[in-house]
């Protein structure tokens, strides 16, 4: 494995995978792992809080940083207070905007039809509150034991599996998407890239956009058929006696003919 490769995966197994942004990389923990490798301060991880600044600051032999400051209570393992977002779904109007927020794909429901968030798999993340037009969301205290170091790399391990599908599928969906984005534009060929290194996590293949042919004017349309008459006459007529003239003038008709379609 690639050297720089190996060091953003032990960066980012220290992160807790919640792709929350608030390190200021919208688009998860892989990419602040990488700006961390490439000497980014290792202290801005919000929800992994003191302890994974300073796991941080060990693994990279680096001076400890006081972590960035949360505005949840802090737990007994000095983390902050995990949180669950959870939708009033009496006031849901099913616009599906959190749904294609959720970096975890933890939010359930379709178009005009109410909303449920899978509170088992949401990360706190609150990526869903702010596109929702009508402010049905709440974040509400995990109310769950703190995790064990075992219990939370397997946390983490799942959650990873889980973006890395959800890259995927967005990825499939991409050209196809009609309607605003609502959150952060993702880097799919770094993703792709590193997925391609591990053996845990969904492999990402990258779906190119077709380019559409423009549609073509009535009066090119015409033009169009015409060459293609004349073109097939002449053929006709050359192929039944040699005229060096008329050869001339069907490289004419051909090269007029490419121009056209050429745009």
């Amino acid at each position: 494995m690639d050297a720089s490769i190996a060091l953003i995966r032990e960066i980012d197994a220290l992160l807790p995978q919640t792709q929350c942004g608030l390190c200021g990389h919208r688009d998860g923990c892989l990419p602040y792992a990488k700006s961390i490798a490439e000497g980014e301060e290792a202290n801005k991880c919000v929800p992994g809080g003191q302890p994974v600044a300073d796991a941080l600051a060990t693994l990279l032999k680096r001076p400890v940083l006081i972590a960035e400051p949360s505005v949840w209570d802090i737990q007994s393992d000095g983390r902050p207070q995990q949180m669950k977002a959870v939708i009033r779904e009496n006031e849901c109007i099913g616009c599906t905007k959190c749904i294609s927020a959720c970096p975890v794909d933890a939010i359930i429901g379709s178009g005009k039809l109410m909303h449920t968030i899978l509170t088992d798999l949401c990360t706190g993340c609150e990526l869903c509150i702010p596109p929702c037009p009508v402010d049905c969301i709440d974040l509400v205290e995990d109310t769950a034991p703190v995790a064990n170091d075992e219990q939370r790399i397997k946390v983490q391990d799942d959650l990873r599996h889980r973006y890395y599908a959800h890259i995927q599928r967005e990825e499939k969906h991409r050209i196809h998407r009609k309607g605003p984005i609502v959150r952060a534009e993702i880097d799919a060929a770094f993703f792709a890239k590193f997925s391609q290194a591990l053996n845990n996590v969904p492999a990402i293949t990258l779906t190119e956009k077709v380019v559409e042919t423009p549609a073509l004017d009535a009066k090119t349309t015409i033009e169009l058929a015409k060459l293609r008459t004349q073109i097939k006459k002449l053929e006709k007529q050359l192929s039944l006696r040699a005229d060096e003239k008329k050869q001339l003038q069907l490289s004419e008709l051909q090269q007029r003919l490419n121009e056209l379609l050429e745009g």
